[in-house]
C-alpha cells in the first residue's frame, strides 16, 4: 500500500503544507486503481481534480481527427497533475489520460483542495512553478514537432532511454505505435527510420532490444533539426 503522508512530504509542491493541512488533505484524498491501458479521463470532458500517482505510470495522449496520437508526456510515482477544470470552471480536458500499467491515483476535487490552497500561498506558489516548467517542456515539444524531422525526433527519443538506461542496450518495451505516438509520427515512418539507423550503422536491432553503436551519429540527426 502506498504511503500517501510520504509522498506529500517529499512532494516539492505540498511538502510546503502545516502539518494540519497535510494530514487534512491525506484524509481528504481518494484512492483510485486503473488496469493496464485503462482510461482515467477522456479528451474534452470537464474534469475538476488533482492527483498524485501513488503507483505505476500515466500517459497524457493527444489524438488528433484522423486517429494518429501524439504522447504528451507521463507521469510517474509522486508526479502531480490537474485537470483545467481543477483552475478554470468548466474547461475540458486537452489530452486523454490512460494508464501505461496497473497504476493507483490519489485525487482531490477543486472543493476540497482550495480552501487548502487558499491558507497555503507557498504551496499555490509551488504548483505556479510547476505549471511554468510543463509549460516549457510543452514548448520543446511543439519546435520539435513543428521543426525537426522524424529522424531527428525518433533520434532523441532512442538517446534519451539510452540515458536513463545507463547502457548501450535498451529493450523494445515500446512498440512501433507507442513509439510513433510519443514523437508525433506513425509507424511506418518510425519503421523506416529504423531501418535507415540500422542500415547507418547507428543501432543494432535484435528481436528483443536496440544496441547502440553510433551515439555521436544520433545527437547529429537530433542536432541537425
Amino acid at each position: 500500500m502506498t504511503d500517501l503522508s510520504g509522498l506529500l512530504k517529499k512532494n516539492p509542491v505540498f511538502s510546503f503544507l502545516s502539518e494540519n493541512d497535510m494530514d487534512l488533505m491525506a484524509r481528504q484524498s481518494t484512492a483510485r486503481p486503473y488496469g493496464k491501458n485503462e482510461k482515467v479521463i477522456l479528451y474534452g470532458d470537464v474534469w475538476p481534480y488533482l492527483f498524485i500517482v501513488g503507483e505505476g505510470s500515466i500517459d497524457a495522449v493527444k489524438e488528433s481527427s484522423e486517429g494518429r496520437s501524439l504522447m504528451v508526456t507521463s507521469f510517474m510515482a509522486g508526479d502531480v497533475f490537474w485537470g483545467l477544470a481543477f483552475f478554470q470552471e468548466n474547461a475540458p480536458m486537452p489530452v486523454t489520460l490512460e494508464a501505461r500499467q496497473p497504476s493507483r491515483l490519489f485525487l482531490w476535487s477543486r472543493e476540497t483542495m482550495e480552501p487548502i490552497l487558499a491558507r497555503n500561498g507557498r504551496v499555490g506558489w509551488e504548483l505556479c512553478r510547476l505549471m511554468a516548467g510543463r509549460m516549457q517542456r510543452a514548448s520543446v515539444i511543439l519546435e520539435d514537432l513543428a521543426f525537426q524531422p522524424v529522424a531527428g525526433r525518433l533520434a532523441r527519443l532512442l538517446l534519451d532511454h539510452f540515458e536513463m538506461a545507463g547502457d548501450a542496450a535498451i529493450s523494445r518495451h515500446l512498440t512501433l505505435d507507442e513509439m510513433a505516438a510519443r514523437i508525433g509520427s506513425t509507424r511506418e515512418m518510425v519503421c523506416r527510420a529504423l531501418y535507415s539507423f540500422s542500415d547507418k550503422k547507428m543501432i543494432e536491432v535484435t528481436r528483443t532490444e536496440f544496441v547502440l553503436t553510433d551515439r555521436d551519429g544520433l545527437a547529429k540527426l537530433v542536432a541537425r533539426g
